[in-house]
């Protein structure tokens, strides 16, 4: 079976923006602050903080002393 070029590229690109979709979560969605944070970190969900305080998903992160600890033991600079 021969697979054309525009086929594979096709291909390609809706399995990228499968990929993208399933990165995209919302707070309800996690268990955990350090689920939360995790994801925030390392950029799958960069509207977590959407009033900019610093607490991502603010119904799993209670403070930001919370968030803090996590960010340091994952290593997150943000």
């Amino acid at each position: 079976m021969v697979i054309g070029y525009r086929t594979v590229v096709v291909a390609l690109v809706f399995s990228l923006v499968a990929i993208e979709a399933a990165e995209a979560a919302r707070c309800t969605d996690y268990a955990s602050c350090r689920q939360a944070v995790v994801a925030w970190c390392r950029g799958a969900h960069p509207r977590a903080d959407g009033d900019g305080d610093g607490i991502p998903c603010e119904n799993v992160c209670r403070s930001r002393a919370q968030v803090v600890a996590i960010m340091r033991e994952i290593g997150c600079n943000r």
